[in-house]
């Protein structure tokens, strides 16, 4: 144990000069040469001061190495937040973009129709099986009232059928219980656009030697007076005529996509009080 006590008191005391003896030539002047005793601790202890200085610049790259990290984790952080805020702006814009262009053309519809009109937005839809209606921002506190024709840019889409004060609601052309007067416009061939569901009409009442074909386009025969003669309808896409009957059965396609509906010019017109 005393041996121990020697070695470890003779180690502890080596390390305190040594450590001294850095010290010491670390802080030697650097605006004066070092005189011979300090030459020659230089010089032995160089083997003693390299490993040390290795030390320190290993642990000072290491240090700025996390450094970095850190701010570049920062640096990837907040670039990320800008992305996600130029991609939100970038969404706004183009939505924008889209309903100018939509606005654009209803105005174009509200300029070349004669009644006056007013825009609607659609807020609500009904598209059940039984029943197919949307609602707009729209009611008796601007005009409206049931029985007006409510119609877009592309064709009419349906008939005001409920008013409040300030909403309405619409039954669209698809739905079973809607009812146009239409004019095949090529042919001139007559008949009721009746709702089939599923986003589609029938020509009901339309003989078999009518001239209808796949293609022609349908459009409002101004009769009853609550859609204006020539208003699109949509396009017949199925003709069958059976071997009995004096009818025949016809398909139609809307104009109006309704499932992507947005915007509608309500006819101020007409309407039951």
């Amino acid at each position: 144990m005393d041996l121990f006590r020697k070695y470890l008191a003779l180690l502890v005391s080596g390390i305190v000069i040594t450590a001294a003896l850095l010290f010491y030539l670390l802080n030697i002047p650097a605006n004066r040469e070092a005189n011979m005793l300090e030459r020659f601790l230089l010089d032995a202890m160089a083997p003693v001061m390299q490993p040390f200085s290795q030390a320190g610049r290993f642990f000072t790259e290491t240090w700025s190495g996390y450094v970095d990290l850190v701010n570049v984790r920062k640096e990837n952080q907040t670039l990320k937040e800008q992305v996600k805020q130029l991609h939100v702006r970038l969404i706004e814009g183009q939505e924008a973009s889209q309903a100018n262009l939509r606005l654009n053309r209803l105005l174009e519809m509200k300029s070349v129709t004669k009644p006056k009109t007013l825009t609607a937005s659609v807020i609500g839809e009904d598209g059940s099986s039984w029943f197919s209606t949307i609602v707009i921002d729209r009611g008796s506190s601007d005009g409206i009232r049931d029985g007006m024709a409510v119609m877009s840019a592309e064709g009419i889409v349906g008939q005001i059928v409920k008013v409040a004060a300030n909403s309405s609601r619409v039954l669209l052309l698809t739905d079973h219980a809607s009812g146009i007067a239409a004019t095949i416009q090529r042919s001139r061939a007559r008949g009721v656009v009746k709702g089939k569901g599923g986003g589609l009409c029938a020509l009901e009442f339309t003989t078999r030697e009518e001239d209808v074909k796949v293609g022609d386009v349908v459009v409002a025969s101004g009769i009853g007076g609550i859609f204006m003669k020539g208003m699109p309808i949509g396009e017949v896409t199925m003709v069958k005529r059976g071997e009995y009957g004096i009818f025949q059965t016809v398909t139609i396609r809307p104009s109006v996509n309704i499932a992507r509906l947005e915007e509608v010019l309500v006819v101020l017109r007409g309407g039951y009080e």
